[in-house]
């Protein structure tokens, strides 16, 4: 029987990339942190003794805690959160139960520094088409939830991003670009350690989009018109993100459950007689 407030691996794994996802807080100690430094997708550390202010900023927002192994610690802050009014569980069998399960860790010293609002800055050209929407959508459900993207001149991507302690990416001669015929979105996947059968099959998808071999995938095509009518659709470079990241959640939702599914019409058409 389920522990009360608690939720396994496999559930919270089925949250993690979907806009539905809770708010994951690491409230592991500091030994057990330096000892393996990796985060699960999207969590963020805090301070458990120190949740009062949390609870405020969260609002109604669910929230896990997740410590060493799902002891004090998670079930303490997931206890206090509930307390103070929002909808809180622990990770049941904390960071070792997932990291026994084989689920994603990522590298977070690869993260850029947060700010003082805890969240990571991230910077590309202006105008996206296909990379430029698909990597703040990986960052936005896998690496930071509020991470800000900032979209500027391409000249300016390095020198904002130096200015405001982010990453530039998907421009040349820096870190998080393209590499031989690998994308951004490819390169961050690979990086963070993201493993998962299907964000792999998005990238393929990704891949084919955005670099003109349409050939890698059906659906590459199918993202490629989307992306440009969403181009075409949006002058502002913000708004236009808020609409791929419902096309790149239905693009994700669809590799991870629903590739193998066909659809004909009329499905219930009756038997002719």
């Amino acid at each position: 029987m389920p522990a009360p407030n608690a939720i396994s691996p496999q559930q919270l794994a089925r949250l993690i990339g979907t806009p539905k996802a809770p708010v994951l807080l690491d409230v592991r100690s500091d030994e057990d942190r330096a000892a393996d430094p990796r985060l699960l997708p999207g969590s963020v550390w805090t301070d458990d003794r120190a949740l009062t202010d949390l609870a405020g900023q969260l609002s109604a927002r669910p929230s896990i805690a997740i410590c060493q192994a799902g002891h004090r610690r998670s079930q303490g802050a997931a206890a206090w959160l509930r307390a103070e009014g929002g909808p809180s569980e622990y990770l049941e069998d904390g960071f070792e139960g997932w990291r026994a399960a084989g689920l994603p860790l990522i590298d977070a010293a690869k993260l850029p520094a947060r700010d003082d609002r805890g969240r990571t800055v991230w910077v590309t050209r202006s105008r996206p088409k296909i990379d430029r929407i698909a990597c703040p959508w990986l960052i936005r459900r896998f690496l930071d939830p509020r991470a800000v993207i900032l979209f500027v001149a391409p000249a300016e991507v390095v020198g904002v991003a130096e200015r405001y302690d982010g990453a530039a990416f998907d421009i040349e001669d820096v870190f998080w670009s393209h590499r031989g015929e690998l994308c951004t979105f490819d390169v961050m996947l690979a990086e963070f350690g993201l493993a998962l059968p299907a964000l792999d099959r998005l990238a393929t998808i990704v891949r084919g989009a955005d670099t003109a071999r349409l050939d890698l995938a059906p659906e590459a095509a199918g993202l490629l018109a989307a992306s440009l009518g969403l181009s075409r659709m949006y002058a502002d470079d913000l708004e236009q993100l808020e609409a791929g990241m419902l096309l790149y959640d239905a693009f994700y939702r669809w590799a991870r459950d629903a590739s193998d599914e066909t659809h004909n019409w009329p499905t219930n058409k009756p038997n002719a007689e």
